[in-house]
């Protein structure tokens, strides 16, 4: 049996944590919360949106928020986690505030996409309307 696990978890764009070493690590999928210590048979599962949690070998306990996620065991000491996103915290509160800075960074980023393509649109509408908009009638007639 192996002495400790490795952990790493990654997004598509970052390695949040790389290759630490941890005693354990409790999860969330489908069927519910899991714990892996060492030693564990290999496993395979998918996570749901969810909060890991592990124990760092200096007893320290760490939190990261996952949206979703592939988790793996291998070899009774490999634990790799491949998320779309997630958010590291050194305690729940922590996590808690961190989790709401990117929500709020977000929808603002959201709010100014929204923003962004309604000027989009109304300049080309006008750029339309000049288009359809049959030509001034100066040097005409009047009535």
């Amino acid at each position: 049996m192996s002495p400790a696990l490795r952990l790493t978890i990654s997004t598509p764009s970052v390695i949040l944590v790389a290759d630490a070493v941890i005693v354990a690590l409790r999860a969330e999928d489908e069927s519910g919360s899991f714990g892996i210590l060492p030693g564990h048979a290999d496993f395979l599962t998918v996570l749901t949106p969810s909060v890991l949690r592990w124990r760092a070998a200096d007893a320290i306990e760490h939190f990261c928020a996952v949206e979703e996620g592939v988790f793996r065991v291998s070899e009774g000491s490999k634990v790799s986690i491949a998320c779309r996103n997630g958010v590291l915290g050194d305690s729940l509160a922590d996590l808690q505030a961190r989790i709401d800075a990117a929500h709020a960074q977000r929808i603002d980023s959201g709010r100014k996409a929204r923003v962004e393509e309604t000027r989009r649109h109304a300049q080309a509408v006008r750029e339309l309307l000049r288009y359809l908009r049959p030509a001034s009638s100066t040097g005409r007639g009047g009535a």
